[in-house]
């Protein structure tokens, strides 16, 4: 029913003109790389204080790592999270080594009785760590030459133990080198009494602000040499790392309105029986149709796109765009087809049934060794727990004991605290056998069921709130698009990437109804809004023999094609003047306003000033150094500090603060008492700047390293 076979077939010359491009690309990046050529070394992915970090060791410790998280980090972030870490291994170690910072042999074993004196396998019979346990433990995995042996709920061999050996060296020297240097940090008295004055001292002032807005920005002229000054003396703020800027359309590999029809037209023609013949018996058999299928199961299996599924469904699990007609259908008739997501459907009503929404139950588990949640003292294998558990219900059915008596058997040590009894409804996440068995049969009845946790003993004791329950036979057809639909995209996208060569890329696509989008991104990143990791295109932007206006077609696996024009080359550095115009041009209006305002400033008093500049005092009350806020006109740092520099009765010259130029007199200085004892404050801010010793620390030998990043030109 879906379309299964997305092969696309192209003509002779296509497939000519993709070899020749591959072949090309090859050769290409081969003349590209002159290090390829020279026999350079490419097994470097960077170098860090004159440390190289290999390819082979590097692409491992990636795959590992996406093992690890099962799939659920791209190739480029496993490669930057490894990145990072090998990067701090190496920074942290080169300053180890200078130190002389190690774990010796005794205080080896005092870290491995830190983390393992908890393991029964480590104890003696007084329940003691017994290190002679620990050396006779590591001494046999060495003999198991890579095979494991248990320890708690692992698995271990020799190596893992001795990885792991290394992370917790690693960490205590990493503690030791953090601790040496909180204890060389602290505040002294002094910080904490400013710290104290900062918040206890107020000042109350009288100001005026002539606002940068009452200065028209079209009597402000900027010239370009103002923004490229501007940059110079503030090159912080506009330092930037290269990239590229695209712009690109979207082609995407949609279903038509005719393959939607045809979808459907295919699902309703499932309902009849049809003739076909058959080659061997060279005769037309009847093949039944959903009308007349005998194993229900089998056929939905057969020609549906998502499995049958026996379950008896509550009203709220019901498609929610097919709800109110599938609660009105008899048994045996059909609602469909209807769109449900990315899939049309059609159903047929099997079986209608009241069914509780709740029930209460009351269980024995017998687990066995690999069960789901089983701990290390789970000896049995499956057969032998469910052997367990069949004598437990003979024991029960035949009367000679009782369910409660038998309950020191279950390893649920949770639900034998409630007499094994557990209430959940039908949607908790319960063992799908476990809930099946529970509302699927009637109050007393008792079975072995068994899950991925092991074998149950079940009893089921109460069910609740009864309502109807359908069950339904769905046929669902993925909505793909059709080859021909395929193929008419891939045309639509190669007449426009022809065409790209001689017109304006925007005015050809406007012509054609397309979007343009744009898109910005550095070497090392690789996803686009919309498209996902498109690596191939970022790596395409930067190559060298990609110009500006350069233009390329990318598949997009999973959407369709992108046709993509290189826009904009913007190389390590600074910004350009017009990128950086955005943020300079605001503030070096401010500037000149304010020589503007300074110039037009002649009184000296608050009143005077605010009456020649058509301004209004203010008042601001109970001002502290630590907050900057200047009520009436925001958050001003700089004239909230000027204030703090005036003896009670000063007035402060014209500030050029962030929304206006201001004149502050100071009217009152409160001042406060000082304390007898710093020691809190003391203490507050030492567990504050210790607080932050280690990512500061951390970011401090990270500028000051040499680091040479290959990642973008190796293995992106």
């Amino acid at each position: 029913m879906a379309v299964l076979n997305k092969i696309r077939q192209r003509s002779l010359v296509l497939i000519l003109v993709i070899a020749m491009a591959l072949f090309a690309f090859v050769i290409g990046d081969l003349f590209r790389n002159s290090d390829a050529l020279a026999g350079g070394n490419q097994d470097v992915i960077a170098t860090i204080n004159g440390k190289d970090i290999n390819r082979t060791d590097f692409q491992q410790k990636v795959k590992n790592y996406q093992d690890r998280s099962g799939g659920r980090q791209t190739s480029t972030q496993a490669m930057n999270a490894i990145y990072n870490q090998e990067l701090r291994k190496i920074l942290l170690d080169t300053e180890f080594e200078e130190l002389g910072l190690a774990v010796e042999k005794d205080e080896m074993r005092d870290l491995l009785k830190t983390s393992f004196s908890s393991y029964p396998e480590f104890q003696d019979e007084n329940g003691q760590f017994d290190v002679n346990r620990l050396n006779a433990f590591i001494a046999n995995l060495k003999d198991l030459n890579g095979e494991t042996a248990p320890l708690g709920n692992f698995l271990v061999n020799y190596e893992s133990w001795a990885n792991n050996e290394q992370t917790i060296a690693s960490n205590a020297v990493q503690q030791s080198y953090y601790n040496l240097i909180k204890a060389g940090i602290g505040t002294t008295i002094t910080e904490a009494e400013d710290d104290y004055f900062g918040d206890a001292k107020t000042v109350d002032v009288r100001y005026v602000q002539i606002p940068y807005t009452s200065i028209a920005d079209s009597l402000v002229k900027v010239s370009k040499s103002d923004i490229k000054e501007y940059i110079k003396n503030n090159e912080d703020k506009f330092k930037v790392d290269a990239s590229r800027e695209l712009v690109y359309v979207e082609f995407k590999e949609e279903a038509s309105t005719a393959d939607e029809e045809k979808i459907k037209s295919d699902l309703l023609a499932l309902k009849s029986d049809r003739l076909e013949y058959n080659d061997s018996s060279k005769n037309t058999d009847t093949i039944p149709g959903f009308d007349n299928a005998i194993d229900i199961e089998e056929f939905v299996n057969y020609y549906s796109d998502i499995k049958y599924s026996d379950a008896f469904l509550r009203e709220a699990q019901l498609p929610g765009v097919a709800k109110d007609s599938l609660m009105k259908l008899e048994v045996g008739d059909y609602y469909g087809p209807y769109k449900d997501g990315e899939y049309y459907k059609l159903s047929k009503l099997v079986e209608v049934k009241q069914l509780p929404d709740s029930v209460k139950v009351r269980h024995i588990l017998v687990p066995y060794i690999g069960g789901q949640r089983a701990d290390a003292l789970v000896t049995k294998t499956p057969e032998e727990a469910k052997k367990t558990a069949d004598s437990i219900l003979a024991e029960i059915t035949s009367g000679r004991k009782k369910f409660m008596d038998l309950l020191e058997l279950s390893s649920d040590k949770v639900s034998n605290e409630q007499d094994g009894e557990i209430e959940f409804a039908y949607n908790a996440g319960m063992a799908p056998e476990f809930k099946a068995y529970a509302f699927d049969n009637k109050v007393g009845d008792v079975d072995v069921v068994g899950t991925s946790f092991g074998y149950h003993v079940i009893e089921v004791l109460e069910q609740k709130s009864f309502n109807k329950t359908y069950k339904l036979a769905t046929i669902a057809d993925k909505i793909e698009p059709s080859e021909q639909t395929l193929q008419d995209v891939f045309n639509k996208m190669s007449k426009f990437e022809i065409a790209a060569k001689d017109a304006d890329f925007n005015e050809l696509a406007k012509e054609r109804e397309l979007t343009v989008k744009p898109i910005t991104f550095k070497e090392l990143d690789e996803n686009i809004p919309g498209l996902g990791s498109q690596r191939e295109i970022v790596r395409w932007a930067f190559e060298e023999d990609t110009d500006v206006n350069d233009y390329k077609n990318f598949p997009i696996s999973g959407f369709g094609f992108v046709v993509v024009k290189l826009v904009e080359k913007n190389e390590e550095g600074l910004m350009s003047v017009e990128d950086a115009s955005i943020t300079a041009l605001p503030e070096i209006r401010k500037q000149k306003k304010a020589q503007l305002i300074r110039e037009k400033i002649t009184a000296s008093t608050v009143n005077e000033i605010a009456s020649n500049q058509g301004q209004s005092p203010r008042t601001a009350a109970a001002l502290t150094i630590k907050n900057t806020t200047l009520s009436g006109a925001g958050v001003e740092p700089k004239v909230v500090g000027a204030a703090f520099g005036l003896a009670e009765g000063g007035t402060s010259k014209p500030i050029d603060g962030d929304r206006g130029v201001y004149v502050v007199e100071v009217t009152k200085i409160n001042d406060a008492t000082k304390l007898d004892n710093y020691n809190a404050i003391i203490n507050r801010l030492n567990n504050e700047i210790r607080n932050t010793v280690q990512s500061k620390v951390y970011k401090a030998l990270e500028n000051a390293a040499d680091i040479e990043d290959n990642r973008a030109k190796t293995v992106y």
